[in-house]
């Protein structure tokens, strides 16, 4: 069973709609929803396993969100924009709580927005607003890895048993998904750049004829 792309109907074409209300873009609201709930639980409560079964959710409905989308055609321009925001926003602000807490250290929080404020000055630089790329199969890999790594984190702080292992594990993951965060950073980048030149090639020609 594959899990990126999973739902996707053979022959079909990807279709985007202007719909708003779709059940992918109510999990999305969800996804950003559990993020205060995330940050009180750790920071106020100091409840790591509620804490990471709350990102346990929020991990599991940025894949049923997807294969929602494609296997039922509920597909819409608002859910290609607000899914991916949706995923960085719930990493960075997960990361930040956790190196609060003393469970990150700070170059894990740096690592991850480095090539975010790359691409993000470049999108503004060229586009003044969202760059409107597609999500690459490395940057699904990249989310995938670092939402599955943190919750193991998460569970290595709790006196269990399988602590130790958990804290290997989830390091082994945070790790893998760091450097897709940094190949599709760089992929993006590229991306990014070959489509503002293009636009700004089309701009020139324009104010020529």
């Amino acid at each position: 069973m594959r899990f990126i792309g999973a739902g996707t109907r053979s022959g079909q074409p990807l279709i985007h709609h202007d719909t708003v209300f779709t059940v992918p873009n109510l999990l999305t609201v969800v996804r950003f929803l559990g993020v205060p709930l995330f940050i009180w639980l750790v920071l106020a409560r100091q409840e790591y396993g509620y804490a990471a079964l709350v990102l346990g959710i929020m991990s599991s409905t940025d894949w049923v969100d997807g294969y929602i989308a494609r296997r039922f055609n509920q597909m819409s321009n608002l859910g290609r924009v607000m899914d991916p925001i949706a995923d960085r926003l719930s990493l960075i602000a997960v990361a930040v709580t956790l190196v609060i807490a003393g469970v990150l250290q700070w170059w894990y929080l740096t690592a991850l927005l480095v090539p975010d404020a790359v691409l993000l000055t470049l999108s503004l630089h060229y586009f003044h607003s969202h760059p409107d790329l597609p999500v690459s199969r490395t940057g699904k890999l990249r989310t995938a890895l670092l939402l599955t790594g943190t919750p193991l984190l998460v569970l290595s702080r709790m006196p269990i048993p399988a602590a130790e292992t958990c804290f290997v594990a989830a390091w082994i993951f945070l790790g893998l998904g760091l450097l897709a965060h940094w190949i599709a950073g760089y992929n993006y980048f590229r991306a990014i750049l070959s489509k503002g030149k293009r636009l700004k090639i089309g701009d020139d020609d324009g104010g020529l004829s």
